[in-house]
């Protein structure tokens, strides 16, 4: 990822105008995102090689960032998750920090913890798994 890439961001109207925001502000308006944390993760996507941003909630594990590969209970993983398996080498944005990332899938031994940090953040991630008929994937990022 190179500062001359272009950035895609999200397609879908509301994330697309909380990126903006998000970018503009350096985080201070749209960090907190109906009362939950969010961070922007960039990836390379897996089929056009592009740079794909989107904003996501997160939670932390000491210097760890955790997302929860959700798309709101969808029965497929998201794009970023699918790309990110694919192309691990990350950036994020949290706040005004600017800074690339490692990401790799929780094992099934390391999630359970780690998914109890998420759902307190968000408990609809209980009722999303629920409902997904997949293995919703928990995804930790460590900087680089």
């Amino acid at each position: 990822m190179t500062e001359l890439e272009e950035v895609i961001d999200s397609p879908v109207g509301w994330v697309a105008k909380h990126i903006r925001r998000y970018v503009e502000t350096d985080g201070k308006e749209g960090h907190q995102y109906n009362g939950m944390p969010t961070l922007l993760l960039t990836t390379r996507g897996r089929k056009s090689g592009k740079l794909y941003r989107t904003a996501l909630t997160y939670g932390r594990d000491g210097d760890r960032y955790l997302l929860v590969a959700s798309d709101g209970g969808a029965s497929k993983d998201p794009s970023w998750y699918r790309n990110m398996v694919e192309n691990p080498e990350v950036e994020l944005q949290v706040m005004a920090d600017k800074f690339r990332a490692r990401a790799r899938t929780a094992s099934a031994e390391e999630k359970p913890p780690l998914w109890q940090i998420m759902a307190k953040i968000l408990p609809r991630y209980n009722e999303y798994q629920a409902k997904a008929g997949r293995e919703i994937p928990l995804v930790i990022l460590e900087r680089v």
